[in-house]
Protein backbone atom coordinates (compact mmCIF):
# COMPACT_ATOMS: atom_id res chain seq x y z
CA UNK A 1 0.00 0.00 0.00
CA UNK A 2 3.17 2.72 -0.68
CA UNK A 3 1.84 6.00 -1.73
CA UNK A 4 -1.32 5.40 -0.21
CA UNK A 5 -3.39 7.67 1.96
CA UNK A 6 -5.67 10.70 1.96
CA UNK A 7 -3.95 12.49 4.96
CA UNK A 8 -1.55 12.02 7.56
CA UNK A 9 -3.33 10.47 10.94
CA UNK A 10 -4.84 13.11 12.99
CA UNK A 11 -3.61 10.70 16.67
CA UNK A 12 0.17 10.68 15.57
CA UNK A 13 1.31 14.66 14.38
CA UNK A 14 0.43 17.81 15.41
CA UNK A 15 0.97 18.97 11.68
CA UNK A 16 -2.58 19.58 9.78
CA UNK A 17 -3.06 17.12 7.40
CA UNK A 18 -2.30 17.06 3.65
CA UNK A 19 -3.80 16.27 0.81
CA UNK A 20 -2.35 13.77 -1.59
CA UNK A 21 -2.27 14.66 -5.23
CA UNK A 22 -2.98 11.05 -6.81
CA UNK A 23 -4.91 8.97 -4.67
CA UNK A 24 -6.40 5.36 -5.94
CA UNK A 25 -10.01 4.30 -5.07
CA UNK A 26 -8.97 1.12 -2.69
CA UNK A 27 -6.08 3.23 -1.10
CA UNK A 28 -8.65 6.24 -0.16
CA UNK A 29 -10.94 3.43 1.12
CA UNK A 30 -8.22 1.71 3.79
CA UNK A 31 -7.28 5.84 3.97
CA UNK A 32 -10.61 6.73 5.63
CA UNK A 33 -10.50 3.26 7.75
CA UNK A 34 -7.03 4.21 9.23
CA UNK A 35 -8.46 7.87 10.19
CA UNK A 36 -11.78 6.54 11.13
CA UNK A 37 -9.62 4.05 14.01
CA UNK A 38 -6.91 6.97 14.54
CA UNK A 39 -9.34 9.50 15.46
CA UNK A 40 -12.38 7.16 17.37
CA UNK A 41 -10.38 4.73 19.58
CA UNK A 42 -13.37 2.90 20.78
CA UNK A 43 -16.51 2.39 18.09
CA UNK A 44 -19.52 2.08 20.00
CA UNK A 45 -23.40 3.84 19.56
CA UNK A 46 -22.41 6.79 21.88
CA UNK A 47 -18.50 7.07 21.55
CA UNK A 48 -15.98 6.29 24.22
CA UNK A 49 -15.99 6.62 28.02
CA UNK A 50 -12.34 6.56 29.25
CA UNK A 51 -11.01 3.15 31.00
CA UNK A 52 -8.53 4.74 32.81
CA UNK A 53 -9.24 4.99 36.51
CA UNK A 54 -7.69 7.71 38.76
CA UNK A 55 -6.65 6.81 42.15
CA UNK A 56 -9.31 6.92 44.49
CA UNK A 57 -8.12 9.80 47.10
CA UNK A 58 -9.66 13.28 48.91
CA UNK A 59 -9.54 16.25 47.24
CA UNK A 60 -7.16 18.87 49.60
CA UNK A 61 -6.80 22.20 49.27
CA UNK A 62 -3.28 23.30 50.00
CA UNK A 63 -2.49 24.80 53.30
CA UNK A 64 -2.53 28.68 53.78
CA UNK A 65 1.56 28.50 54.94
CA UNK A 66 2.31 26.76 51.37
CA UNK A 67 5.02 28.39 49.08
CA UNK A 68 2.68 29.06 46.09
CA UNK A 69 0.62 31.36 48.53
CA UNK A 70 3.98 33.25 49.56
CA UNK A 71 3.48 36.91 49.72
CA UNK A 72 6.41 38.76 48.00
CA UNK A 73 9.04 39.97 50.50
CA UNK A 74 9.31 43.95 50.96
CA UNK A 75 7.31 46.44 51.75
CA UNK A 76 4.03 46.88 49.68
CA UNK A 77 4.87 44.51 47.40
CA UNK A 78 2.77 43.83 44.31
CA UNK A 79 0.86 40.94 44.50
CA UNK A 80 -1.75 38.69 42.73
CA UNK A 81 -0.52 40.42 39.74
CA UNK A 82 -2.44 39.39 36.49
CA UNK A 83 -2.72 40.39 32.90
CA UNK A 84 -5.78 40.06 30.56
CA UNK A 85 -6.43 41.66 26.98
CA UNK A 86 -7.38 45.13 27.08
CA UNK A 87 -8.96 45.96 24.08
CA UNK A 88 -10.86 44.11 20.65
CA UNK A 89 -7.80 43.12 19.01
CA UNK A 90 -4.63 42.85 21.46
CA UNK A 91 -3.06 45.87 21.67
CA UNK A 92 -4.16 46.47 24.78
CA UNK A 93 -3.72 44.91 27.97
CA UNK A 94 -5.18 45.59 31.82
CA UNK A 95 -2.49 44.56 34.55
CA UNK A 96 -4.00 44.12 38.04
CA UNK A 97 -2.08 43.65 41.29
CA UNK A 98 -2.88 43.98 45.32
CA UNK A 99 -0.97 45.72 47.54
CA UNK A 100 -1.18 45.22 50.91
CA UNK A 101 -0.10 48.43 53.56
CA UNK A 102 -0.89 51.42 51.21
CA UNK A 103 -1.87 52.40 47.93
CA UNK A 104 1.44 53.03 46.46
CA UNK A 105 1.32 53.62 43.08
CA UNK A 106 -0.99 52.60 40.19
CA UNK A 107 1.20 53.57 37.45
CA UNK A 108 2.68 50.82 35.48
CA UNK A 109 6.15 51.37 34.06
CA UNK A 110 7.29 49.10 30.65
CA UNK A 111 8.97 48.67 27.46
CA UNK A 112 8.93 47.10 24.64
CA UNK A 113 12.05 44.32 23.87
CA UNK A 114 12.52 46.40 20.51
CA UNK A 115 12.73 50.09 21.65
CA UNK A 116 13.90 49.88 25.58
CA UNK A 117 12.11 53.46 25.67
CA UNK A 118 10.33 53.25 29.16
CA UNK A 119 6.63 54.51 29.20
CA UNK A 120 4.59 55.17 31.78
CA UNK A 121 0.37 54.25 32.32
CA UNK A 122 -1.36 55.35 34.41
CA UNK A 123 -4.34 53.54 36.67
CA UNK A 124 -6.49 53.72 39.60
CA UNK A 125 -7.29 51.60 42.60
CA UNK A 126 -10.36 50.27 44.61
CA UNK A 127 -10.97 48.48 47.57
CA UNK A 128 -13.95 46.50 49.30
CA UNK A 129 -15.24 44.56 52.16
CA UNK A 130 -16.89 41.75 52.05
CA UNK A 131 -18.53 40.98 56.07
CA UNK A 132 -15.86 40.86 58.41
CA UNK A 133 -12.97 41.05 55.40
CA UNK A 134 -11.69 44.25 53.89
CA UNK A 135 -9.58 44.10 50.81
CA UNK A 136 -5.84 45.50 50.20
CA UNK A 137 -5.36 48.20 47.39
CA UNK A 138 -6.51 46.67 44.05
CA UNK A 139 -4.99 48.06 41.38
CA UNK A 140 -6.32 48.04 37.49
CA UNK A 141 -4.01 50.07 35.03
CA UNK A 142 -4.60 49.74 31.43
CA UNK A 143 -2.00 49.61 28.56
CA UNK A 144 -2.81 50.84 25.38
CA UNK A 145 -1.21 51.28 22.08
CA UNK A 146 1.20 48.64 21.99
CA UNK A 147 2.94 46.95 18.92
CA UNK A 148 1.19 43.48 17.80
CA UNK A 149 3.72 39.91 18.42
CA UNK A 150 6.07 41.79 20.42
CA UNK A 151 7.53 41.42 23.95
CA UNK A 152 6.94 44.11 26.54
CA UNK A 153 8.45 43.98 30.01
CA UNK A 154 6.68 45.99 32.47
CA UNK A 155 7.12 47.10 36.31
CA UNK A 156 4.53 47.41 38.83
CA UNK A 157 5.31 48.93 42.91
CA UNK A 158 6.92 52.06 41.99
CA UNK A 159 7.72 53.60 45.40
CA UNK A 160 8.18 50.83 47.18
CA UNK A 161 9.09 47.56 46.08
CA UNK A 162 9.71 47.17 42.57
CA UNK A 163 8.52 43.45 40.68
CA UNK A 164 9.06 43.23 36.98
CA UNK A 165 7.06 40.44 34.55
CA UNK A 166 6.79 40.42 30.92
CA UNK A 167 4.40 39.32 28.09
CA UNK A 168 3.87 38.99 24.46
CA UNK A 169 1.33 40.93 22.36
CA UNK A 170 -0.76 38.94 19.81
CA UNK A 171 0.00 38.60 16.18
CA UNK A 172 -1.97 41.20 14.29
CA UNK A 173 -5.59 40.16 13.61
CA UNK A 174 -5.51 37.86 10.51
CA UNK A 175 -7.07 34.74 8.70
CA UNK A 176 -3.76 32.21 8.81
CA UNK A 177 -2.61 33.37 12.22
CA UNK A 178 -1.42 30.12 14.35
CA UNK A 179 -1.77 31.02 17.58
CA UNK A 180 -2.68 28.61 21.21
CA UNK A 181 -4.68 28.88 23.15
CA UNK A 182 -4.99 27.05 26.43
CA UNK A 183 -8.15 25.92 28.81
CA UNK A 184 -8.78 25.38 32.45
CA UNK A 185 -11.82 25.35 34.42
CA UNK A 186 -12.96 25.42 37.85
CA UNK A 187 -9.83 25.70 39.50
CA UNK A 188 -9.98 26.10 42.94
CA UNK A 189 -6.25 26.03 45.36
CA UNK A 190 -6.25 22.33 45.89
CA UNK A 191 -3.04 19.78 45.51
CA UNK A 192 -4.92 18.47 42.30
CA UNK A 193 -5.07 22.64 40.98
CA UNK A 194 -1.58 22.94 41.61
CA UNK A 195 -0.95 20.02 39.53
CA UNK A 196 -3.38 21.27 36.45
CA UNK A 197 -1.45 24.62 36.63
CA UNK A 198 2.04 22.95 36.75
CA UNK A 199 1.24 20.48 34.10
CA UNK A 200 -0.29 23.17 31.83
CA UNK A 201 2.96 25.25 32.21
CA UNK A 202 5.18 22.44 31.20
CA UNK A 203 3.16 21.19 28.55
CA UNK A 204 5.26 21.46 25.51
CA UNK A 205 2.80 22.55 23.18
CA UNK A 206 2.94 26.02 24.78
CA UNK A 207 -0.05 28.04 25.82
CA UNK A 208 0.43 32.03 24.67
CA UNK A 209 -3.19 32.73 26.70
CA UNK A 210 -5.60 31.03 28.81
CA UNK A 211 -9.23 31.01 28.07
CA UNK A 212 -10.35 29.99 31.59
CA UNK A 213 -14.07 28.48 31.86
CA UNK A 214 -15.08 30.44 35.18
CA UNK A 215 -15.15 29.33 39.25
CA UNK A 216 -11.55 30.73 40.26
CA UNK A 217 -11.20 30.67 43.85
CA UNK A 218 -13.37 28.83 45.27
CA UNK A 219 -13.77 31.01 48.21
CA UNK A 220 -17.30 30.95 48.75
CA UNK A 221 -16.53 27.19 50.50
CA UNK A 222 -15.50 28.58 53.23
CA UNK A 223 -17.15 29.35 56.73
CA UNK A 224 -18.58 33.40 55.40
CA UNK A 225 -17.22 33.15 51.96
CA UNK A 226 -13.68 33.88 53.49
CA UNK A 227 -11.95 36.32 51.04
CA UNK A 228 -8.77 35.29 52.40
CA UNK A 229 -8.96 32.97 49.71
CA UNK A 230 -8.97 35.23 46.96
CA UNK A 231 -5.66 36.34 47.85
CA UNK A 232 -4.04 33.23 48.11
CA UNK A 233 -5.59 32.04 44.52
CA UNK A 234 -4.63 35.44 43.42
CA UNK A 235 -0.83 34.67 44.25
CA UNK A 236 -1.19 30.95 43.68
CA UNK A 237 -1.91 31.88 39.49
CA UNK A 238 0.37 34.99 39.70
CA UNK A 239 2.95 32.62 38.08
CA UNK A 240 1.02 32.33 34.95
CA UNK A 241 -1.28 35.36 34.66
CA UNK A 242 1.23 38.05 35.31
CA UNK A 243 2.94 36.87 32.08
CA UNK A 244 0.12 35.57 29.69
CA UNK A 245 -3.79 37.45 29.64
CA UNK A 246 -6.10 34.90 31.47
CA UNK A 247 -9.34 35.35 29.45
CA UNK A 248 -11.91 35.19 32.36
CA UNK A 249 -15.74 33.88 32.56
CA UNK A 250 -17.59 34.17 35.45
CA UNK A 251 -18.89 30.76 37.21
CA UNK A 252 -21.32 30.12 40.24
CA UNK A 253 -18.56 29.76 42.47
CA UNK A 254 -17.90 33.69 41.71
CA UNK A 255 -21.62 34.50 42.85
CA UNK A 256 -20.45 35.30 46.31
CA UNK A 257 -24.15 36.02 47.11
CA UNK A 258 -24.68 35.61 50.79
CA UNK A 259 -27.94 37.40 52.72
CA UNK A 260 -27.60 35.57 55.78
CA UNK A 261 -24.03 37.57 56.61
CA UNK A 262 -25.80 40.79 54.75
CA UNK A 263 -24.35 40.43 51.14
CA UNK A 264 -26.64 40.72 49.17
CA UNK A 265 -24.20 42.09 45.49
CA UNK A 266 -23.61 39.41 43.75
CA UNK A 267 -19.92 38.70 42.11
CA UNK A 268 -18.80 42.02 44.75
CA UNK A 269 -15.01 40.31 44.66
CA UNK A 270 -14.83 39.18 41.06
CA UNK A 271 -15.40 42.07 40.00
CA UNK A 272 -13.46 43.88 41.84
CA UNK A 273 -10.24 41.81 41.46
CA UNK A 274 -10.99 40.65 38.09
CA UNK A 275 -11.84 43.47 35.02
CA UNK A 276 -12.08 42.52 31.62
CA UNK A 277 -12.83 44.60 28.20
CA UNK A 278 -16.89 44.34 27.73
CA UNK A 279 -16.81 48.23 26.95
CA UNK A 280 -14.46 47.23 23.59
CA UNK A 281 -17.44 45.13 22.28
CA UNK A 282 -20.18 47.47 22.95
CA UNK A 283 -21.48 44.79 26.03
CA UNK A 284 -22.77 46.35 29.15
CA UNK A 285 -21.97 43.99 31.67
CA UNK A 286 -18.47 42.22 32.81
CA UNK A 287 -19.78 38.68 32.70
CA UNK A 288 -20.60 38.84 28.72
CA UNK A 289 -18.15 40.18 26.00
CA UNK A 290 -15.89 38.88 22.62
CA UNK A 291 -12.65 39.59 21.76
CA UNK A 292 -10.22 39.42 18.62
CA UNK A 293 -7.24 37.19 19.10
CA UNK A 294 -4.61 36.45 16.40
CA UNK A 295 -7.03 34.10 13.77
CA UNK A 296 -9.82 33.81 16.78
CA UNK A 297 -13.08 35.32 17.55
CA UNK A 298 -14.07 34.64 21.32
CA UNK A 299 -17.51 35.27 22.42
CA UNK A 300 -17.68 34.91 26.30
CA UNK A 301 -20.96 34.34 27.76
CA UNK A 302 -22.66 34.57 31.35
CA UNK A 303 -24.75 31.30 32.53
CA UNK A 304 -25.61 33.30 35.70
CA UNK A 305 -27.03 36.53 34.46
CA UNK A 306 -30.44 37.21 32.71
CA UNK A 307 -30.27 35.32 28.87
CA UNK A 308 -34.45 34.79 28.50
CA UNK A 309 -35.59 37.19 24.80
CA UNK A 310 -35.00 40.99 24.97
CA UNK A 311 -32.18 41.11 27.97
CA UNK A 312 -29.04 42.70 27.57
CA UNK A 313 -27.43 39.57 27.15
CA UNK A 314 -29.49 38.21 24.55
CA UNK A 315 -29.66 41.70 22.76
CA UNK A 316 -25.94 42.14 22.82
CA UNK A 317 -25.31 38.51 21.17
CA UNK A 318 -28.04 39.03 18.56
CA UNK A 319 -26.03 42.09 17.49
CA UNK A 320 -22.90 40.27 17.91
CA UNK A 321 -22.37 37.32 15.30
CA UNK A 322 -23.53 39.19 12.91
CA UNK A 323 -20.26 41.56 13.31
CA UNK A 324 -18.11 37.87 13.23
CA UNK A 325 -16.11 38.07 9.70
CA UNK A 326 -15.11 34.39 9.53
CA UNK A 327 -12.31 36.05 6.23
CA UNK A 328 -10.68 38.10 9.12
CA UNK A 329 -10.98 35.77 11.88
CA UNK A 330 -11.78 32.26 11.06
CA UNK A 331 -12.24 30.44 14.36
CA UNK A 332 -15.23 31.44 16.08
CA UNK A 333 -14.98 29.99 19.51
CA UNK A 334 -17.22 30.59 22.48
CA UNK A 335 -16.47 29.89 26.25
CA UNK A 336 -19.05 29.58 29.06
CA UNK A 337 -19.74 27.65 32.47
CA UNK A 338 -22.68 25.68 32.60
CA UNK A 339 -22.31 23.40 29.63
CA UNK A 340 -25.19 22.43 27.47
CA UNK A 341 -24.28 18.70 26.43
CA UNK A 342 -23.38 17.13 29.91
CA UNK A 343 -23.82 13.04 30.12
CA UNK A 344 -22.75 13.64 34.00
CA UNK A 345 -25.24 13.30 36.87
CA UNK A 346 -23.78 16.73 37.85
CA UNK A 347 -25.58 19.55 36.94
CA UNK A 348 -27.45 17.58 34.36
CA UNK A 349 -29.21 19.60 32.23
CA UNK A 350 -28.57 22.62 34.15
CA UNK A 351 -27.61 24.95 30.76
CA UNK A 352 -30.59 23.54 29.17
CA UNK A 353 -32.53 27.15 28.89
CA UNK A 354 -29.83 28.78 27.74
CA UNK A 355 -29.58 25.90 24.77
CA UNK A 356 -33.16 26.66 23.97
CA UNK A 357 -32.46 30.23 23.94
CA UNK A 358 -29.03 30.69 21.94
CA UNK A 359 -28.47 27.34 19.79
CA UNK A 360 -29.67 28.44 16.94
CA UNK A 361 -27.32 31.47 16.43
CA UNK A 362 -24.62 29.09 16.96
CA UNK A 363 -25.95 26.37 14.23
CA UNK A 364 -26.41 29.75 11.90
CA UNK A 365 -23.18 31.27 12.15
CA UNK A 366 -20.92 27.87 12.89
CA UNK A 367 -19.94 27.93 15.74
CA UNK A 368 -16.29 26.13 15.70
CA UNK A 369 -16.27 25.04 19.39
CA UNK A 370 -17.79 26.07 22.79
CA UNK A 371 -16.01 25.63 25.83
CA UNK A 372 -17.36 25.05 29.43
CA UNK A 373 -16.75 24.21 33.03
CA UNK A 374 -18.79 23.75 36.07
CA UNK A 375 -19.35 19.68 35.68
CA UNK A 376 -15.68 18.65 37.30
CA UNK A 377 -14.51 15.99 34.93
CA UNK A 378 -13.86 16.12 31.48
CA UNK A 379 -16.40 15.45 27.93
CA UNK A 380 -16.16 16.28 24.35
CA UNK A 381 -19.11 15.90 21.80
CA UNK A 382 -19.80 15.06 18.60
CA UNK A 383 -20.71 18.19 16.16
CA UNK A 384 -24.88 17.79 17.26
CA UNK A 385 -27.52 20.19 17.18
CA UNK A 386 -31.20 20.15 18.94
CA UNK A 387 -32.91 22.63 17.37
CA UNK A 388 -35.57 21.55 15.17
CA UNK A 389 -38.06 20.69 18.16
CA UNK A 390 -41.00 23.08 18.38
CA UNK A 391 -43.50 21.74 21.26
CA UNK A 392 -45.64 19.92 18.84
CA UNK A 393 -42.93 18.10 16.39
CA UNK A 394 -41.57 15.50 18.84
CA UNK A 395 -38.36 15.94 17.29
CA UNK A 396 -35.96 16.15 20.69
CA UNK A 397 -33.23 14.60 20.51
CA UNK A 398 -29.91 15.45 19.38
CA UNK A 399 -28.84 14.76 15.86
CA UNK A 400 -25.41 15.05 14.04
CA UNK A 401 -25.13 18.73 12.23
CA UNK A 402 -21.82 19.33 10.60
CA UNK A 403 -23.04 23.04 11.15
CA UNK A 404 -22.96 23.16 15.22
CA UNK A 405 -20.35 23.15 17.37
CA UNK A 406 -18.42 20.63 19.31
CA UNK A 407 -19.02 21.24 23.00
CA UNK A 408 -16.33 20.75 25.40
CA UNK A 409 -16.42 20.09 29.05
CA UNK A 410 -13.36 20.95 31.33
CA UNK A 411 -14.73 21.54 34.18
CA UNK A 412 -11.54 19.52 35.97
CA UNK A 413 -9.41 21.73 37.05
CA UNK A 414 -9.04 20.14 40.44
CA UNK A 415 -11.11 22.25 43.23
CA UNK A 416 -11.63 21.14 46.56
CA UNK A 417 -15.35 19.99 45.67
CA UNK A 418 -13.69 16.89 43.91
CA UNK A 419 -14.37 15.12 40.50
CA UNK A 420 -17.71 14.16 38.87
CA UNK A 421 -16.89 10.64 38.81
CA UNK A 422 -20.87 9.35 38.62
CA UNK A 423 -21.90 9.04 34.83
CA UNK A 424 -25.28 8.93 33.12
CA UNK A 425 -25.66 5.54 31.64
CA UNK A 426 -25.88 4.42 28.75
CA UNK A 427 -23.73 7.01 27.24
CA UNK A 428 -25.50 9.29 24.84
CA UNK A 429 -24.87 8.97 21.07
CA UNK A 430 -24.04 12.86 21.13
CA UNK A 431 -20.62 12.15 23.34
CA UNK A 432 -17.72 11.55 22.15
CA UNK A 433 -15.57 11.22 25.07
CA UNK A 434 -15.60 11.74 28.61
CA UNK A 435 -13.36 10.94 31.63
CA UNK A 436 -13.54 11.18 35.04
CA UNK A 437 -10.02 12.78 35.81
CA UNK A 438 -8.43 16.33 36.66
CA UNK A 439 -6.21 18.08 33.98
CA UNK A 440 -6.49 21.35 30.86
CA UNK A 441 -6.23 21.38 26.95
CA UNK A 442 -4.30 23.05 24.13
CA UNK A 443 -6.55 24.53 21.39
CA UNK A 444 -3.17 25.13 19.13
CA UNK A 445 -4.46 27.00 15.46
CA UNK A 446 -2.62 26.15 12.52
CA UNK A 447 -4.31 28.14 9.56
CA UNK A 448 -7.90 29.04 8.88
CA UNK A 449 -9.13 25.60 8.26
CA UNK A 450 -7.25 23.69 10.93
CA UNK A 451 -6.72 23.52 14.49
CA UNK A 452 -5.00 20.83 16.46
CA UNK A 453 -6.76 19.99 19.88
CA UNK A 454 -5.68 18.15 23.09
CA UNK A 455 -6.63 17.51 26.18
CA UNK A 456 -4.05 16.30 28.96
CA UNK A 457 -5.02 14.36 31.87
CA UNK A 458 -2.86 15.51 35.83
CA UNK A 459 -1.51 11.93 35.94
CA UNK A 460 0.28 11.45 32.83
CA UNK A 461 3.40 12.89 31.72
CA UNK A 462 3.77 16.64 30.24
CA UNK A 463 3.21 15.69 26.45
CA UNK A 464 1.05 12.76 27.02
CA UNK A 465 -2.49 13.47 25.10
CA UNK A 466 -5.25 11.47 26.57
CA UNK A 467 -8.06 12.94 24.08
CA UNK A 468 -7.41 14.60 20.63
CA UNK A 469 -8.69 15.54 17.62
CA UNK A 470 -8.27 17.50 14.42
CA UNK A 471 -10.86 20.27 14.23
CA UNK A 472 -12.27 21.14 10.59
CA UNK A 473 -12.74 24.90 10.28
CA UNK A 474 -16.60 25.67 9.99
CA UNK A 475 -16.23 28.07 7.37
CA UNK A 476 -13.13 27.37 6.08
CA UNK A 477 -12.83 23.86 5.66
CA UNK A 478 -16.57 22.04 6.91
CA UNK A 479 -14.96 18.40 6.59
CA UNK A 480 -16.90 15.93 9.15
CA UNK A 481 -14.29 15.59 11.95
CA UNK A 482 -16.53 13.41 14.17
CA UNK A 483 -14.26 10.60 16.06
CA UNK A 484 -17.17 8.12 16.58
CA UNK A 485 -19.14 6.01 14.50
Amino acid sequence: MGGVGLFSLPSSSSSPPRLSSSVSLCGAVVAVVLVLISNGPAVCDGGKTSTFVRKVEKTIDMPLDSDVFRVPPGYNAPQQVHITQGDLVGKAVIVSWVTAQEPGSSVVLYWSNNSKQKKVAKGKFQTYKFYNYTSGYIHHCTIRNLEFNTKYYYVVGLGHTIRKFWFMTPPAVGPDVPYTFGLIGDLGQSFDSNKTLTHYERNPRKGQTLLFMGDLSYADNYPNHDNVRWDTWGRFIERSAAYQPWIWTAGNHELDFAPQIGETKPFKPYTNRYHVPYKASNSTSPFWYSIKRASAYIIVLASYSAYGKYTPQYKWLEEEFPKVNRTETPWLIVIMHSPWYNSYNYHYMEGETMRVMFEPWFVQYKVDVVFAGHVHAYERSERVSNIAYNIVNGQCTPVNDQSAPVYITIGDGGNLEGLANNMTEPQPSYSAYREASFGHAIFDIKNRTHAYYSWHRNQDGYAVEADSLWFYNRYWHPVDDSTSV
